[in-house]
């Protein structure tokens, strides 16, 4: 593959690198009998999801524009493959739209469950009646436990919207009683290992314990890193193992998004300009702000790697040496907001106008939240096939126009 080839800026997916995800994730599906669904949240790149149809269980989904995706690219109810959905709050309309393909809707508070649930129960019927699976509704629960930072990515931060608090479930579960209720649901994690499922399910059994034997399933949610070199994958298993074992083999879910696309491709840009102001500064057509706007939210410096052409024409690739390069440069995306700043870097050889700059794991969390901000152009999309760049899609200026 030849880096030159492709337009810049665009996101490239590489497939065999996804394919070995899934397998990973599918592993744990045979071992313990847990239904993995890939949170689109994180990850949706439906151009390639013959390759989740193959491997996961279904999607988990946001609202209904994702849980709409999931069923056209994965698929729902009628192809055994499930459509989890949760939001904080839904509309009228959207519980709606979600009745015919949704297999789990699950609320954020007991008022929201009463306020549908006549509508699901309708459903319901119907459904049955037609010999298919019924809704199952859950309810999401706050532990008041999370070990994530920083907090804007913590679930469980003082007066968190997300997830009812035990005394507020005490409380609505004495009123409402569960008849009706599938499941729990709780997503306390980011980029977590295994250890952290282990300490937070200590208190999700100390405040909700006693209502989940009466329960058909256990939701564990997201955030879990498992495609990571270093996850503990069988400390999962056994937590999953010992889960099923304890409460009469409840079915369990996970909802991994950026574990499914986790280092399964890039982000791809080109050298603009280089200004000088205290230090070098490379302009490129790639922002943090419009294209990858975590690097500004946690914040984080990318793994990088410069690619230029030498004397014959042939690709040279030099990865970021951090402070240690002897040539160092500060990169910046080409939009008006001061901050779009995407970090500090060095090489051994100088940086060139016209070099690419590949920013590495650049698929999750990234495509789903990129904007036109500034009318600065979105990426294209591609894929890596039989080592050639095959373009998948390009934005115009009605791309640009129409979100306006």
């Amino acid at each position: 593959m030849r880096y030159f080839s492709i337009p810049t800026p665009s996101y490239v997916l590489e497939p065999q690198k996804l394919e070995s995800n899934l397998k990973i994730l599918h592993h744990i599906h045979t071992q313990t009998g847990a239904k993995i669904l890939l949170a689109l949240k994180g990850y949706a790149f439906w151009r390639r999801f013959d390759l989740v149809q193959q491997y996961l269980n279904g999607t988990t989904a946001s609202g209904i524009n994702e849980a709409r995706l999931g069923f056209e690219e994965v698929g729902g109810r009628e192809s055994d493959k499930e459509i989890c959905v949760f939001s904080p709050a839904y509309k009228a309309d959207e519980i709606t739209a979600l009745l015919p393909i949704a297999t789990h809707i699950i609320f954020n508070s007991f008022n929201q469950w009463q306020t549908f649930k006549s509508a699901i129960d309708t459903k319901n019927k119907q459904l049955l009646s037609l010999g298919l699976s019924p809704i199952s509704v859950g309810l999401r629960v706050n532990p008041m436990y999370s070990e994530v930072t920083p907090e804007i990515y913590n679930p469980c931060a003082k007066a968190s919207r997300l997830g009812i608090i035990p005394e507020e479930f005490h409380k609505y579960a004495k009123m409402y009683g569960l008849e009706g209720i599938g499941g729990l649901h709780f997503h306390t994690h980011c980029e977590q290992n295994a250890d952290a499922l282990k300490r937070t399910l200590t208190h999700i059994e100390n405040h909700f314990g006693v209502y989940i034997p009466q329960l058909k399933w256990l939701n564990l949610g997201g955030g879990h890193h498992i495609t990571r070199q270093d996850y503990d994958v069988d400390l999962l298993i056994q937590i999953i193992q010992n889960i099923k074992q304890k409460y009469n083999d409840i079915e369990v879910f996970l909802e991994p998004g950026e574990a499914v696309g986790w280092q399964c491709g890039f982000l791809i840009g080109e050298v603009l300009d280089i200004v000088y102001n205290q230090k070098h500064i490379a302009i490129l057509d790639v922002s943090a702000s419009a294209h990858m706007p975590d690097c500004l939210e946690m914040p984080y410096r990318p793994n990088i790697f410069k690619v230029s052409l030498d004397e014959n024409n042939n690709e040279v690739c030099e990865q970021d040496l951090g402070e240690q390069g002897k040539y160092h440069y500060r990169l910046g995306g080409a939009t008006c907001l001061a901050g779009d700043v995407i970090g500090d870097f060095s090489f051994d050889t100088p940086l060139c106008v016209g070099d690419r700059v590949v920013f590495l794991d650049m698929l999750h969390y990234t495509i789903v939240k990129n904007t036109t901000f500034n009318g600065v152009p979105l990426p294209s999309l591609g894929v890596i096939e039989n080592d050639e760049f095959v373009l998948l899609k390009s934005f115009d200026y009605s791309a640009y126009k129409e979100r306006n």
